[in-house]
């Protein structure tokens, strides 16, 4: 287990993590509720024509959105991986959710290491950062654990992403998992949510 960080984590940093993820909560409820009235969200249609009036500022803008919800958790993100999909088509909108995705982890691994487990903490519960702080204790068992986790669709991947940043894995080793990794889950549970929401749209 890696004992030394560069830096605490600030009592502002924590807040503002902290008061991110409760706005970006309220605000995504928010958007869905005026959404549905305003007949956005009546098929994958009207809510591809609504976001596709950004232009060309459509695609970074997305992209920079998975990127801060891999970041912090302001929007879960089977939600926007969904949406990526239904926006842009299949192949591209993975392909979008795939960059985002791979970027937001790079930062979490790196925030993750050089403030330490005072930010992992800060960004999860303790009940959940009790559940799983155990394998860093494990060596070289973590890796095949990682792997593991990066695949298995319903994991916490975010938080396990940061738990990796406290062992003693090479960024490279990290990110080369998670290129090969990241594209199996995000078709599983992308795939999986679109038909379910298909399905859905179809009985209403």
């Amino acid at each position: 287990m890696k004992q030394t960080t560069l830096k605490e984590v600030s009592p502002l940093l924590q807040r503002i993590i902290n008061w991110s993820s409760i706005i970006g909560a309220l605000g995504t409820l928010a958007f869905c509720i005026w959404a549905y009235f305003a007949g956005i969200l009546q098929s994958k249609e009207t809510l591809s024509a609504f976001i596709l009036q950004a232009g060309v500022f459509g695609p970074p803008l997305f992209i920079f959105l998975q990127i801060l919800q891999t970041v912090v958790p302001i929007i879960p993100g089977a939600l926007t991986s969904v949406a990526g999909v239904f926006i842009y088509g299949h192949i591209i909108g993975t392909i979008y959710n795939y960059i985002g995705i791979v970027i937001g982890c790079a930062i979490i691994f790196y925030l993750s290491r050089m403030y330490g487990p005072k930010f992992v903490q800060s960004m999860v519960s303790q009940k959940t950062y009790d559940k799983y702080v155990g394998w860093l204790n494990e060596g070289k068992r973590f890796d095949r654990f990682f792997i593991f986790m990066m695949i298995w669709p319903i994991s916490p991947a975010d938080f396990i992403c940061m738990l990796a940043g406290l062992t003693n894995m090479t960024f490279k080793r990290y990110m080369t998992i998670i290129i090969l990794c990241k594209p199996i889950t995000l078709v599983i549970y992308t795939y999986g949510l679109t038909y379910i929401i298909d399905y859905f749209w179809k009985m209403v």
